[in-house]
């Protein structure tokens, strides 16, 4: 169980939030902490904390989901985004799926894991996986309109229109 402080303990939800901090929770014993590599970093790092300590290969082309062992309690307005560790894409050709962990989910996290090189991959238990970055998210609803305009008068600064792929140049 990790280490609470005093000073922790005494703040409100409100002033947890304020402060950008979130609680998480290890599923088993042999979890290891969300870890900043360094104060500027703008995500916290996770491993790969399987119940089990085998390695997982990843032959190319393949992608596997690994276990972190974490829960988060993440505040309403805010979600983690998964981040690919620039060091695993870079060497070894490993990237993360998209992920999007909403405030409403409170069960483990798993990192999607994708192989896109041309070399097997070994994830060894404890590596580092993926870094968790704290977003806010601005809620909306959709709203659908009778014809093909979208907004009578404009709402961007953008004169891009249906252009897609390719459509600003090279």
């Amino acid at each position: 169980m990790p280490y609470i402080s005093l000073e922790y303990f005494c703040l409100s939800l409100q002033e947890r939030i304020r402060k950008m901090i979130i609680e998480y929770y290890k599923t088993r014993v042999k979890v290891k902490d969300p870890q900043r590599a360094n104060p500027s970093d703008a995500g916290l790092d996770v491993f790969y904390c399987p119940p089990v300590e085998e390695p997982v290969i990843l032959q190319p082309g393949e992608n596997k989901v690994l276990p972190t062992g974490l829960k988060f309690g993440i505040p309403h307005n805010y979600m983690l985004q998964v981040m690919n560790r620039s060091s695993m894409a870079a060497k070894k050709s490993l990237i993360v799926g998209a992920h999007c962990i909403d405030s409403g989910y409170d069960g483990e996290v798993f990192i999607d894991i994708h192989n896109i090189g041309r070399e097997v991959q070994v994830v060894r238990p404890y590596d580092k996986i993926a870094q968790l970055v704290l977003v806010p998210v601005v809620s909306f609803r959709a709203q659908e309109v009778g014809d093909d305009i979208l907004y009578k008068e404009s709402i961007t600064i953008s004169a891009r229109g249906d252009g897609a792929l390719g459509s600003t140049g090279k």
